[in-house]
């Protein structure tokens, strides 16, 4: 797991150009407007050798004074607790204002490394104005242009001197199952269930748990590892900080686990922040099961409710129907070993090994059953193919002009692939490439 850095600072000075400026790319909106990044950000940054995780703590701060100082308080309390150094960003344009002031008393309080960033100095009177920010009482000071780049590299060296080596990943012989979802849809109530215990503390007050808890357990003599990413409190008018910071947790459970486990309420239903989970799980080439929780409260239930409820969520994740989806009640204890049974296919589908001859017989009844096309006058043929990885499953075909295969054909191959071979809630990794 990488060491995190955290920006911190009052809206408009700068910080999601330097977020953009760490990490390579245009991925937080900049505009010089108070307030314009809603979501917060993450991404990877790397420099003399070492990669790190940077957040942006932007977002979007309200016109009330109070409320804004709480939520800015609240971004600088969390981004302590969860990193390895803090970058607190001024304007040098500017100079010190009260809400400066208050961000230093709170960042000299704590033990973090803290580099206060003098930003848009990007001529020599501005440099000249930046020891004034000495006065914030840190001792790591940099005057710096986010928007052109001068002055980070300097910055930079001194920053990964301060970062503590990765994280070793989590080693467990069991399976790792990482139980995800958005608060209270109840992750914790469904690890209690399973081990009989109240491992986690559970109320109606969404996101109760505030670290994420491993757990070894065993169900007819096999053992499991739980994580159990519940996540960090929300707080009424701050809670999006909060929730933020809980991704980040969620996230290090989804490179660590083998299967993710994705919980959603029957009742809320499936959301964008169930969709967002998913793909970073696919991202990470994890096993996926979604569990809808709370299905003893749906009304009405028919025949074909629950079939009609997976047909809908598979609507909304087209390119993702190979997940199975299961209905279960923490609650009640309704199904939730199921769920482990269901896991462990998953995992054993994400262990399958094809050998090459079966594959390459495969691929001939495979363009035998739809020739591939020609394009641009040319027929495409794909002589060959070999599975170079297993757990996650990766397959590399040979062809010519690779470049130059429909995506529809990719897709086509991938499901004849899951029809053949049983790959249920596994993403599959096909990689073309010129023979």
């Amino acid at each position: 797991m990488l060491p995190v850095v955290s920006i911190v600072g009052r809206p408009n000075v700068g910080k999601s150009t330097l977020f953009n400026r760490l990490i390579g790319q245009r991925k937080a909106i900049v505009h010089d407007f108070s307030g314009v990044t809603r979501d917060r950000h993450y991404g990877t940054a790397f420099w003399n050798d070492k990669d790190f995780t940077v957040i942006d703590t932007g977002g979007y701060v309200p016109d009330d004074e109070d409320v804004m100082l709480a939520g800015i308080r609240e971004q600088v309390h969390i981004a302590i607790e969860e990193s390895a150094a803090i970058i607190l960003v001024v304007d040098v344009e500017t100079g010190i204002t009260d809400l400066d002031e208050a961000l230093a008393l709170i960042l000299r309080q704590q033990e973090k490394p803290v580099f206060v960033i003098a930003n848009k100095a990007d001529n020599e009177e501005r440099r000249w104005n930046s020891p004034e920010f000495y006065s914030l009482g840190f001792d790591e000071l940099f005057p710096l242009s986010a928007m052109n780049g001068s002055g980070t590299g300097e910055f930079l060296d001194k920053l990964v001197e301060v970062l503590p080596e990765p994280e070793p990943e989590l080693i467990s012989e069991h399976p790792k199952l990482a139980i995800v979802g958005r608060p209270n849809v109840g992750k914790s109530s469904y690890v209690n269930a399973l081990l009989n215990m109240d491992r986690s503390i559970v109320t109606d007050v969404a996101g109760t748990t505030r670290d994420t808890i491993h757990t070894e357990f065993t169900y007819k003599d096999k053992s499991y590892l739980l994580m159990d990413t519940a996540g960090l409190r929300r707080r009424t008018k701050v809670k999006e900080n909060i929730e933020f910071y809980s991704t980040i947790r969620t996230m290090r459970s989804l490179m660590e686990c083998d299967v993710a486990i994705l919980l959603i309420d029957a009742i809320q239903g499936f959301e964008s922040q169930d969709m967002r989970v998913l793909a970073e799980a696919e991202r990470f080439n994890k096993g996926i099961v979604i569990a809808v929780n709370k299905w003893d409260l749906v009304e009405d239930k028919k025949t074909n409710t629950f079939r009609d409820y997976v047909a809908e969520i598979h609507e909304r994740i087209k390119m993702m129907q190979y997940v199975p989806i299961i209905s279960i009640s923490a609650l009640n204890k309704k199904r939730i070993h199921d769920v482990l049974e269901l896991a462990d296919k998953v995992i054993e589908n994400r262990k399958r090994k094809i050998s090459t001859a079966e594959l390459n017989k495969f691929i001939e009844r495979m363009k035998q059953e739809r020739p591939l096309p020609y394009v641009r006058g040319h027929q495409l043929k794909l002589n060959y193919g070999t599975q170079v990885k297993q757990a996650p499953p990766v397959f590399s075909f040979f062809m010519n002009k690779p470049k130059e295969l429909p995506v529809n054909y990719r897709r086509y191959i991938e499901n004849k692939l899951r029809e053949e071979y049983d790959f249920e809630g596994v993403p599959i990794t096909m990689v073309f490439k010129e023979k």
